[in-house]
C-alpha cells in the first residue's frame, strides 16, 4: 500500500492550534521588509546596534514603523540607552511561530 501525499510517515508533537496567534505573526511577516529585518537580525546573532538603514533601503520612518510591527509581535526585542537602540531576535517567541505553524 502505498502512502497518499497527505499521509505523514513522522511522528509530531502536538500544538495547540492557535488560529489568532498564527495569523498575528504571519501579519508581522506579511511584508518583504520585515522579513528581511528580522532574517538579518537572526544573522547577527546578538544585539544589533547598526543603523537599521543600512540593511533595508527605506526611510528611517518606514523602517520605525516596520519595527514596531515586529515587535508587538514580540518577533524582536529592543532596549536602549542615551545614545543607541540594541535589536535583536526574540528567539523564544521565533519557535513559538515555528511550532505553530508546523502544526498547521
Amino acid at each position: 500500500m502505498s502512502a497518499s501525499c497527505c499521509t505523514s510517515e513522522t511522528t509530531t508533537t502536538t500544538v495547540e492550534f492557535k488560529p489568532d496567534e498564527i495569523a498575528l505573526l504571519c501579519k508581522a511577516l506579511g511584508h518583504p521588509a520585515r522579513v528581511k529585518l528580522l532574517r538579518h537580525l537572526s544573522s547577527y546573532g546578538e544585539c544589533f546596534f547598526g543603523n537599521l538603514a543600512d540593511v533595508l533601503p527605506l526611510a528611517a520612518s518606514t523602517i520605525s514603523q516596520h519595527v514596531t510591527i515586529l515587535k508587538e509581535a514580540g518577533l524582536i526585542l529592543g532596549s536602549s540607552d542615551e545614545q543607541r537602540v540594541c535589536y535583536c531576535v526574540n528567539e523564544v517567541r521565533l519557535q513559538q511561530f515555528k511550532n505553530l505553524i508546523a502544526g498547521l
